[in-house]
């Protein structure tokens, strides 16, 4: 009885750190795959009517790129800003186009000397 007891907690405690190394195996496996990924390569741009979805990645790239920014400059243009001196400067735009199409914006980097002289800017965007 003493040795079938004693069996028994030797199965029970070897099952429970076989099941303990397969996890982390599994959570290695997971980490390496993870790290394969190319984050910065899309599978697929969205297409907008004008882009040809025949043509290649970089090609539609290409078309996303000049329609997204065609679009945005339709956009400003519709604003009149109105400056006291002028600005070169560079504004970052973070946004996140779903599935649908739809865009929305996260977050604008702007220099102080922009908010300065537009401190509406943000909400014109």
């Amino acid at each position: 009885m003493r040795y079938a007891f004693i069996i028994i907690c030797f199965v029970v405690l070897s099952a429970c750190n076989w099941s303990a190394a397969k996890e982390e195996k599994t959570q290695e496996l997971v980490l390496q795959q993870i790290q394969t990924i190319d984050w910065e390569d899309v599978d697929q741009y969205p297409l907008f009517r004008d882009c040809d979805e025949t043509v290649t990645k970089q090609e539609r790239k290409k078309c996303f790129m000049e329609t997204l920014l065609l679009h945005f400059s339709m956009t400003l243009q519709e604003t009149e800003f109105v400056l006291q001196e002028e600005i070169s400067d560079t504004i970052l735009v973070d946004f996140i186009m779903e599935d649908t199409g739809t865009i929305t914006l996260m977050n604008i980097h702007n220099d102080e000397k922009v908010n300065a002289q537009l401190p509406d800017f943000d909400n014109q965007i």
